[in-house]
Formats: C-alpha cells, sequence, structure tokens
C-alpha cells in the first residue's frame, strides 16, 4: 500500500473517530444542561409553593382567631338557629327575627340595609318562610364576606409588622420543602436559611452557608406585605450529591464515550505503526540495494582477478600474480569492513553485549591522529582539514576504537556529501564547556534540509539524492555515531544549512 493511500485512509478514520466522539460529548452536554434546566425549574417551582403555602397558612391561622372571636356567632350556625323564628325587639323599637338581630348587634354596618324587618303582624306563610330562609342566607353570606375581608384588612395591616420569627414555623417549613421537593422528583439532601432585609440569618438548618455553600436558590418571603422588607428563603444543595443527581442520566454514555476513546486511540497507534513499518520497509530495501551494490563490485573484482589466476600464463607471472593478490585481498577488506559495520550495529542493538573497553586518552592528540591520517584523502580530492584543539583539560574517557571509528565516519560523510564545485573544507574543532569536552566538525558541502536533519541518526536513512547509489554507504554510519556517543554518556547533534554545510557536535565527560 502506497503512502498516500495509507494518509487518506486514515484521515476518513480519523475525521469518523472525531466526528462520533464529537457528537457523544454534544450529547452529553446538551443532557446535562437539560437535567440541570429541569432541576432548576423544579427548585423554583417548590420554593414558590412553599413561599405561597406560608401565606395560605398565615391567612388560616388570622381566620381561625378571628372565628375564635365570634364563637358566639358561631352557635348561630346551628341548624335548629337557622329554622327558629322568634321576634326580638331592637332599640328602634323593630322587630327582627333572632337571627338577623345578632348579625346587626354583631356587624351592624355590614347588614343594617338588607336586615329583614318584621311589624306587628308576622307573615307565616311558606311563600313567607322561604323568603325568610333566602334574606338569612344572604345574611350568612355577607358575614361571612365580612369576617374575610376584616382578616385580609388585617393581614395587610398588621402581619407585615410582625417579626418574622414569630410567622414562620421552621419545623413546618422544612416539611414543606421536602415535601414540595419530593413531589417535583427532587430527593436530595438539602440545607436552608431564612434571611431579613438587613442579611441576617434568622433560621439556619445545619450546614447551611449560604453563599459560600455554592449555588443558593432563593425566594422572596410574603411578598405581598404591604411593608415588605424583602426577607428571602435561601437553599443550598451538597455539590456531590447535586452532581450525581444531574450526571446521572449520562452515566450510560460513560462506557460508549471510553469506547470511543480507546478505539480513537487504537486507530492512531495502528496508523502511526503502519507508516513506521512503511518507513522502516523502505529503509530496509534501500538497505538490501544498497549493500547489493556495495557488495557487487567487490565480488566481480574478486571473481574476474580468480579467473585470471587461474590462466597458466598469469600464474607463471609473479609481478601480475602479486597485482592480482592484492586485489583480492584489498576488496576483500572492504567487504569486512562493510560486514564490520553491520555488525557493529546489531551489536549495539543488545546494551548488554555491547562491551566497551574504556581508558582514559586525550581528546586532542586522538583527533589530531585521526586528522592527519585522514588529510591525505581529502588533499587528494583537492580540500583541507583546518584544525583548531583548543581544548585546556582534553582528557576523556572513552574506547578508542569505536571513537576513533565515529571521528572517522563524520570525516568521511563529510566527503561522501561534498559539492563537486567547490573542495571541501573541513573544520574540526576541541573546547571545554560547562565541564564537558566539545568536539565539531564543520564542512561545506550541500548540506541537509531541515526535515532530514532529525531523520539523519535513524538506521538505514539515507538522504535521497536522486539516485540512491550516487552515494555509498548502508545508511548506518550516523547510526552507529550516535550510539557510540550515548554509550558514552555523551551527547551529538547536527546543524545544516543547504548549500553550506553541516557542522556535527559532539559533546563529552570529562574523566
Amino acid at each position: 500500500m502506497k503512502k498516500f493511500t495509507i494518509w487518506i485512509v486514515g484521515l476518513i478514520m480519523a475525521v469518523c473517530c472525531v466526528a462520533l466522539l464529537f457528537l457523544q460529548l454534544s450529547y452529553i452536554e446538551t443532557m446535562v444542561k437539560m437535567r440541570k434546566d429541569h432541576f432548576e425549574e423544579g427548585v423554583r417551582r417548590s420554593l414558590h409553593s412553599v413561599a405561597y403555602n406560608l401565606e395560605i397558612n398565615e391567612m388560616r391561622k388570622y381566620l381561625s382567631d378571628e372565628l375564635q372571636r365570634d364563637i358566639d356567632f358561631g352557635r348561630l350556625l346551628d341548624e335548629k338557629m337557622l329554622y327558629r323564628q322568634q321576634a326580638v325587639v331592637g332599640k328602634a323599637g323593630d322587630f327582627y327575627t333572632f337571627f338577623e338581630f345578632r348579625l346587626i348587634d354583631n356587624k351592624p354596618s355590614a347588614v343594617a340595609d338588607v336586615g329583614r324587618k318584621f311589624g306587628d303582624q308576622r307573615d307565616m306563610s311558606v311563600q313567607g318562610v322561604n323568603k325568610l330562609s333566602q334574606d338569612i342566607i344572604k345574611m350568612k353570606y355577607r358575614y361571612q364576606r365580612n369576617l374575610f375581608d376584616r382578616v385580609i384588612y388585617d393581614i395587610i395591616m398588621n402581619a407585615g409588622g410582625k417579626p418574622l420569627k414569630t410567622r414562620i414555623d421552621v419545623d413546618a417549613l422544612y416539611k414543606n420543602l421536602k415535601s414540595e421537593f419530593a413531589s417535583n422528583g427532587i430527593v436530595l439532601p438539602f440545607q436552608f436559611g431564612v434571611v431579613d432585609h438587613s442579611g441576617e440569618v434568622l433560621f439556619r438548618s445545619e450546614g447551611f452557608e449560604g453563599s459560600e455553600s455554592g449555588q443558593v436558590y432563593r425566594e422572596a418571603l410574603f411578598a405581598n406585605d404591604v411593608f415588605n422588607r424583602f426577607s428571602t428563603l435561601e437553599v443550598s444543595f451538597p455539590s456531590s450529591y447535586l452532581n450525581n443527581y444531574i450526571y446521572a442520566s449520562v452515566k450510560f454514555m460513560i462506557p460508549s464515550l471510553l469506547f470511543t476513546l480507546v478505539m480513537l486511540i487504537t486507530f492512531v497507534i495502528t496508523l502511526y505503526m503502519a507508516i513506521r513499518h512503511k518507513k522502516i520497509t523502505e529503509m530496509k530495501n534501500d538497505f538490501i540495494n544498497n549493500m547489493t551494490h556495495e557488495f557487487k563490485t567487490p565480488i566481480s573484482t574478486i571473481s574476474l582477478a580468480a579467473q585470471m589466476l587461474q590462466d597458466q600464463s598469469v600464474a607463471k607471472s609473479p609481478e601480475m600474480f602479486s597485482k592480482l593478490s592484492g586485489v583480492i585481498t584489498s576488496e576483500t577488506k572492504r567487504m569486512r569492513f562493510q560486514v564490520d559495520k553491520v555488525l557493529q550495529m546489531s551489536m549495539f542493538d543488545d546494551k548488554d553485549n555491547a562491551a566497551l573497553k574504556m581508558k582514559e586518552l586525550d581528546g586532542n592528540e586522538l583527533v589530531l591522529g585521526i586528522a592527519n591520517t585522514f588529510a591525505v584523502k581529502v588533499e587528494q580530492n583537492g580540500g583541507c582539514i583546518e584544525l583548531e584543539l583548543d581544548a585546556s583539560d582534553p582528557f576523556i574517557y572513552v574506547d578508542e576504537m569505536h571513537f576513533t571509528n565515529v571521528i572517522f565516519n563524520l570525516m568521511d560523510n563529510a566527503m561522501k556529501y561534498k559539492r563537486p564545485d567547490v573542495p571541501l573544507n573541513l573544520a574540526v574543532r576541541t573546547w571545554n564547556a560547562g565541564g564537558k569536552f566539545m568536539l565539531s566538525i564543520k564542512d561545506n558541502g550541500v548540506g541537509i534540509k531541515k526535515e532530514h536533519l532529525k531523520k539523519i541518526f535513524d538506521r538505514f536513512y539515507r538522504v535521497n539524492t536522486g539516485n540512491v547509489h550516487d552515494v555509498k554507504g548502508f545508511g548506518l554510519g550516523l547510526a552507529y555515531v550516535k550510539q557510540i556517543v550515548l554509550a558514552h554518556k555523551g551527547s551529538i547533534r547536527a546543524e545544516s544549512e543547504p548549500g553550506v554545510g553541516t557542522t556535527f557536535v559532539i559533546v563529552l565527560p570529562l574523566k
């Protein structure tokens, strides 16, 4: 599968997973909002009902007190009294029924205009009796209305001025709150308090802390008082219980959400592994191709030399025999060198087997020796090496063979990637910084693009120059360099600019 196809499939799957996750989160958010709105609406309804019930109960109390004061009139409501007709002489000498007289005596202003008067002669006919009964009912109604009017007047004028503590029964208030919450589907622990106009908490349940306890729901008490001073009923719910109540409706979505997240993470990992596998496969194929190319020439040379040695005329010529033997030896060494690179990398895969023979060395002298050896190769190609061995404390603890290979590989890498039209200028410098031994190898070669710079230390990775075989190697040199430096508890970094050159900086601890 092509890399482009992998990316397309991955993009589609990623969009689908993200969209599914977004829809689930949106659904959860909507459900939580609806649940919260429903809860708040239920609380508001409950508090409004409680405040209304307080006013109703207060009216009933006033009415009961008023009826108690008119207990004598209550006796007249007995069924026997309603139908007993008895002439009573009023102050003006007029005649009334006994019930009329009681009404007038108690509430003259309310019933005097409708009282039924009787003269010397009473109408005792059936029609007269019915008419009397209707008048009595009217008078009863008007008395009851007058009684309510008086109660309401007393509430309006007097109740608002009474202390709030005398108007509220805390136990009854708590029971009413609990009942109203339950009727609205809210069965949660709660705290409440009654606050007067000055902010003083007159009544407080256990645990109530006002605004400090979190969200507080408020309702005005006795809002219809003429002299209302804005007392309030405040209710709060413990956050833990409230959150459980609100999120209870979306708990079933948690497994689905987790499953989607796991699926998304698994897909990302799978996509990463697929791309990485594709990359490794490409690098391995490149490695195999280059290895084949690298081995093909020496094998062909060795094979040709061996065939020539089989010629009797060549065998009889010592000079030719020696020359062919030298070619075979040289090409054999070249193949062995390439094989050693592969073996070295495989050895450092297993860190337990990567035994280094560490010893104290003068870093300046080690670099100088390698540079002098490599200078011959550089000068043959018209280049030069500049040395600045400025490390005042050059002693390092390294494996001489492997660290020599590190420096040699970096210099050889500069030779491979030099610009064809510009002679190689190789600058090698040592210095001390931060208690460390610093080594830099700078060239003026083709440079490395930024997208390749972080990958050059990867195994089998080779910068594509258009022809995979234009530069010899397996893509193992820099990977080997990094492994060795890390094994020495050091670090290495690369700085490069295309068309200008590349600089490798090695940092090693001092002995």
